[in-house]
């Protein structure tokens, strides 16, 4: 199946703090398993990741009663320090992260392929209330 297939969805944020800040709350596992979740019941109790090209993510996220779990990974296509990551994920969909900082202040643009099971406006949600967790984490 080619990218093409898929419809894109984006989220975005500005979040208040350094590029640099964001970058490494964004890219550092310690960091990571604090913020990727998209609500209180939910967490991200192991990540790793091998930020360069041709390198390896890995989330595990689970319910917090334990009832509901999954791995989230990919493969990563680009990085650009500060800027761009993008990486293609296991079932072969893309996504592409930008971070755009000026002083204070970073947006953080987030674009990705839909999958086919869940309606669009529930995966835009659910992924922009990660991204909303982020920014939340980040600003602390």
């Amino acid at each position: 199946m080619t990218t093409s297939n898929f419809e894109k969805i984006t989220v975005q944020t500005t979040v208040h703090a350094p590029v640099e800040k964001v970058w490494e709350h964004w890219t550092e596992p310690k960091h990571i398993t604090q913020w990727n979740n998209a609500s209180e019941d939910w967490h991200t109790p192991f990540a790793e990741n091998d930020l360069t090209v041709g390198g390896k993510f890995l989330t595990r996220m689970e319910a917090k009663d334990g009832s509901f779990g999954f791995d989230f990974g990919g493969v990563y296509d680009e990085v650009k320090l500060n800027e761009v990551i993008s990486y293609t994920m296991g079932d072969g969909r893309k996504v592409s992260v930008t971070f755009k900082g000026q002083g204070n202040e970073t947006e953080v643009i987030e674009t990705f392929d839909a999958e086919t099971t869940n309606p669009i406006e529930m995966q835009q949600a659910g992924w922009q209330a990660i991204l909303d967790n982020f920014k939340k984490y980040t600003e602390q």
